[in-house]
This record gives C-alpha cells, structure tokens and sequence, in this order.
C-alpha cells in the first residue's frame, strides 16, 4: 500500500515562496507520472502541475511561470517550488500519480495572507 506524505506548507504573505515536499512509500514511484494538486475551501481538487516518469512538465495556466515541479527518484520524492505566491494559491496541496490515483494523503496547508 501507496503512502503519500505531503510538508512544507505554511503561511506565507503575498509575493513570498514555500517548497513543499511530497514522500511516498511502498510502490516503484519512478515508473509513474506525478502531479501536484490542490483544493481551496468550497471549491474541487484541481491540477497544479504535472511531471512525467521522464521529467517532462506541465502546469495550470494559473501557476505557471510561477511553480516548479520536481522529482528525485533515488529517494521517492516530489517537489513543488512556488514563487510570487498569491491569495488565490491558498488551498490544501497534494501530491498523488497523475492517473488512477493511489489513496490520497493529508495534504499540506498553504496560506498566502497579508
């Protein structure tokens, strides 16, 4: 069974930077495509950013220029760099596959407030 532990979340005022890390356990991480989601209060879990198994990235018009999507498969790792952080970026962040997701993790806080 697929572990996923989300950190670095936190609150961050306008304009600032997080890096939050995503660790999995118990499966072949590197086989798979990786994403970053999020979810803000009322609203869906929505896609932030996608890195393929390969490394190629994709972002949400709303983050890009802004957010990096990184991974480091010797330790089953994901990252999300966010730069110039905005109010509209506050929301829980997750980390799962990009496809027929495992079962999801807590999630890590980010909030983005003056």
């Amino acid at each position: 069974q697929v572990q996923l532990v989300e950190s670095g979340g936190g609150l961050v005022q306008p304009g600032g930077s997080l890096r939050l890390s995503c660790l999995a356990s118990g499966s072949i991480f590197s086989i798979y495509g990786m994403a970053w989601y999020r979810q803000a209060p009322g609203k869906q879990r929505e896609l932030v950013a996608i890195i393929s198994s390969g490394g190629a990235t994709n972002y949400a018009d709303s983050v890009k220029g802004r957010f990096t999507i990184s991974r480091d498969n010797a330790k089953n790792a994901l990252y999300l760099q966010m730069n110039s952080l905005k109010p509209e970026d506050t929301a829980v962040y997750y980390c799962n596959k990009a496809r027929i997701p495992w079962e999801w993790g807590q999630g890590t806080q980010v909030t983005v407030s003056s």
